[in-house]
């Protein structure tokens, strides 16, 4: 029986740290599978990679995950909702998109929101960001979105907003591996220990943002539980 194969779609993805994790995990189970990151200029570039030999499945991260359904021929309930897709399931010649993102993004959530914790700011509106808007609908959070070229701009962030919301998640990947000392514009100065900062960048551990928010009293935490939850639940459709 073939080795069968997996990896992921993304553009300058060299930092991810999703080959360590799952060629770890084939090792563990003594699983035939490989990983590789296909790192592609295009979208386009895709077809081809549905064409490899033995491919069962594949995960998409920035900036496909919008960009990948076209080329899908059936999508999941959740991924139909939120709009954007990180995992894919090939069986039977068939592309079946589905996210777990989303899945990871609420167990991530659930780690450490308090009651205090009644409103939250997603910066950032792509393909992650939609996946944490399905997850707060889900548990009835109102939410605002805050970007570069939305109805609220960055610009706009004030001591009103900040205070009034006291979830933050970055979903952008501004401040990832190699270029850590960036971050997303943000005034800092108006988080207390009443907030929950989450950036669901993973690498490096303590982004920028977390660092300079946590300076603050806010309570913290990076995508690295996100990261292992939904790659776990993306092995489960892999094997299901």
């Amino acid at each position: 029986m073939k080795t069968k194969k997996l990896g992921l779609i993304g553009k300058n993805i060299s930092y991810s740290f999703s080959k360590i994790y799952f060629e770890t995990k084939f090792k563990n189970l003594n699983a035939d599978f490989n990983y590789d990151l296909f790192d592609i200029p295009s979208i386009n570039d895709v077809e081809e990679l549905f064409k490899i030999e033995n491919i069962v499945g594949l995960n998409v991260t920035q900036p496909y995950k919008e960009a990948i359904i076209p080329f899908l021929d059936e999508l999941s309930e959740e991924a139909l909702q939120i709009g954007a897709v990180n995992t894919i399931l090939i069986q039977n010649e068939k592309k079946i998109g589905y996210n777990t993102d989303a899945f990871g993004f609420e167990k991530t959530l659930l780690l450490k929101k308090n009651a205090k914790h009644e409103q939250a700011l997603i910066l950032g509106n792509g393909g992650a960001a939609k996946a944490i808007q399905f997850v707060l609908n889900k548990h009835n959070i109102p939410f605002q979105i805050i970007s570069r070229k939305g109805d609220i701009t960055f610009e706009d962030l004030d001591e009103n907003l900040i205070s009034n919301h006291q979830i933050i998640i970055n979903s952008t990947p501004v401040g990832t591996f190699p270029d850590i000392k960036e971050h997303i514009p943000f005034p800092f100065q108006f988080l207390t220990e009443n907030h929950l900062v989450i950036d669901l960048i993973y690498n490096p551990e303590i982004t920028e943002f977390l660092r300079k928010s946590a300076n603050f009293g806010a309570k913290t935490l990076n995508g690295q539980y996100m990261l292992e939850q939904q790659a776990e639940k993306a092995w489960q459709i892999w094997n299901s």
